[in-house]
């Protein structure tokens, strides 16, 4: 990589970063049309498919709390839950801690027709991280956390500079 490619105020990365930089967008935009491939499968757009991943690792949430998990905006959040109760993924139902409230929940129907097209990965990547001791696990672990809160943090700013 050359000067070019990073802004002056950006040092220039070493060549093992700049090999990881390149690996992390690889895994990226390897990671996006897997999930493509598998939303077109269950008839859904990625954003649906993903937003739907959410709720099956969170349980009943109501629109604004799946906005927020998300970073979508109420308004597309609803949106995607009317397609995913149209397509039979989940549920709408009464919270049962506020009638005044809804919440929403995977279909059992929907989980039943999702996890076989995660079985092969799920398997193949338990297999990649036997290679690795507890000692590496956990600094990959702590790497990829990071990752994810740095992403998060880059989301936040991106919508904070549209909406200014």
């Amino acid at each position: 990589m050359s000067r070019d490619n990073f802004p002056s105020a950006i040092p220039v990365p070493t060549s093992t970063q700049q090999a990881l930089l390149y690996e992390l967008r690889q895994n990226s935009a390897r990671a996006v049309m897997f999930h493509q491939l598998i939303s077109e499968k269950l008839g859904l757009n990625a954003t649906d498919h993903k937003c739907l991943d959410f709720l099956n690792r969170t349980g009943p949430v109501t629109a604004g709390q799946l906005a927020q998990l998300t970073g979508l905006t109420t308004g597309a959040v609803t949106s995607v839950i009317d397609r995913l109760e149209k397509a039979g993924y989940v549920v709408r139902d009464k919270d049962p801690n506020d009638r005044r409230r809804v919440v929403v929940k995977p279909a059992p129907e929907g989980t039943i027709q999702i996890s076989p097209l995660f079985h092969s990965v799920i398997q193949s990547t338990l297999q990649l991280l036997s290679q690795y001791n507890e000692q590496e696990m956990e600094l990959i672990l702590g790497f990829i956390r990071k990752c994810n809160e740095m992403t998060l943090e880059e989301m936040n700013k991106l919508k904070l500079a549209n909406e200014s």
